[in-house]
């Protein structure tokens, strides 16, 4: 069997989840990546801006946490660290991001980590029959089930975007 191209993919491969990965060409003077991803990927297929996902890197008073959400939504710090069970959550430094997860900031998965965060999904998520979220590598993203990407991952489901 053929090497797996990222982690990512790997643990999709060992868990015989259904997927599909997406590529598309990453400017490397873009520094914006989901805006990126939505930009090359929505509308291919019947794609909606919001079944595009971003996977955040935060720092929670225990360690770090991921959260995941929708591209064009911001993220509500204090909804998600309600969420992961902790008093409060700040964006992580990227450099330790890079380092827990295994990715490079512009393509963290939130499969296949280096070490198993707490996470939380975006509870919007759930309302499409696929989600995209990053295969591991700029310019790579997956096609799949939220409820795959949530199982996979251990999961929690709340809304954590900011209003």
């Amino acid at each position: 069997m053929a090497r797996a191209a990222t982690p990512a993919i790997a643990a999709l491969l060992a868990a015989g989840v259904p997927h599909e990965v997406l590529q598309y060409t990453h400017d490397p003077r873009n520094d914006s990546f989901g805006e990126e991803a939505v930009s090359a990927l929505a509308g291919a297929d019947g794609l909606q801006p919001d079944q595009i996902l971003k996977t955040l890197v935060v720092s929670l008073p225990g360690g770090l946490g991921v959260a995941v959400l929708p591209v064009p939504s911001k993220l509500s710090l204090k909804a998600a660290a309600a969420a992961l069970g902790a008093a409060k959550a700040t964006m992580a430094d990227p450099a330790a991001a890079q380092r827990s997860s295994g990715y490079v900031v512009g393509g963290i998965s939130p499969l296949g980590q280096r070490k198993a965060l707490p996470t939380v999904v975006d509870a919007s998520a759930l309302r499409w029959d696929r989600v995209l979220c990053s295969a591991g590598k700029r310019g790579w993203d997956i096609a799949l089930d939220p409820r795959d990407l949530v199982r996979l991952t251990s999961a929690v489901t709340a809304d954590i975007r900011a209003l």
